[in-house]
């Protein structure tokens, strides 16, 4: 075995590579994903310490008064244990993982990608990144359009991090923000912004922060000073679907 063959192959030339390949690339939060990892040997004989899948977003952080993007791992998943990839040595491994249920939805800016890496003995680490399309559920996809029957159309959508309050197993929340365009709240509201939380019985909590229009002095004040804003949680399951819209108009229009 030749020296530089061991030396090029602990920078990384020549060492083994890896390429996953996913049984589709559109998902759900909570479905299966299936795949191979295919590993090809490079110019030596090399230990591979463990194959492993990272599940990754990015979100927004503030400090400073200034905005990061930073990269989020949402889960990682161990596939295989320790081995022995020969030179030139062909491959494939299946696997299988469960996406979290709160894996963010690719509305917006927000993206989902699943990054694939060997921990090798004396090397670098060959990873593999492959973008994921995540959907909504039906009881998403059912809230999301009885907003919009409400006359909302989604403005913007952007993984942040979270206040301490809100936060959960993971540094940061999806957010929705709508404006309304037409219905009921329109020159009501200036904005509607949306976080959805999965519960554990397969239902959703919803936080709706209720951004009113300024109307008079005491709005304004009310305005300026960030008091015009309201925060509230509702809780709904697939037996709300026929019901959704008017349980979202009764909630907003409480405070609206």
């Amino acid at each position: 075995m030749s020296f530089f063959n061991k030396v090029f192959a602990s920078v990384g030339i020549g060492s083994a590579t890896v390429d996953t390949k996913l049984e589709k690339d559109t998902y759900m939060p909570g479905e299966i994903v299936t795949g191979v990892v295919e590993i090809k040997g490079g110019k030596i004989d090399q230990q591979i310490d463990e194959i492993y899948l990272a599940l990754n977003t990015n979100y927004i952080r503030e400090s400073d008064d200034r905005k990061y993007t930073v990269t989020a791992t949402i889960e990682k998943y161990r596939i295989t244990s320790a081995f022995m990839v020969r030179v030139n040595e062909r491959k494939e491994i299946p696997f299988t993982f469960q996406l979290p249920y709160d894996t963010p939805l690719s509305i917006g800016r927000s993206k989902v990608w699943v990054t694939t890496g060997l921990d090798i003995k004396g090397g670098v680490d060959p990873s593999d990144k492959d973008y994921l399309k995540i959907v909504p559920n039906p009881l998403m996809t059912a809230v999301f359009n009885a907003v919009e029957n409400l006359g909302f159309r989604i403005r913007e959508a952007d993984c942040e991090e979270a206040p301490r309050r809100f936060r959960g197993r993971l540094p940061f929340v999806q957010e929705f923000e709508f404006v309304p365009t037409s219905g009921p709240f329109r020159g009501r509201l200036d904005e509607l912004e949306i976080v959805v939380f999965p519960s554990g019985n397969g239902g959703l909590d919803i936080m709706f922060q209720v951004d009113r229009k300024a109307r008079g002095l005491a709005g304004l004040f009310s305005e300026a000073l960030g008091t015009d804003e309201t925060n509230v949680r509702l809780s709904v399951s697939n037996a709300d679907i026929p019901y959704l819209q008017q349980k979202i108009q009764n909630v907003i229009g409480s405070y609206a």
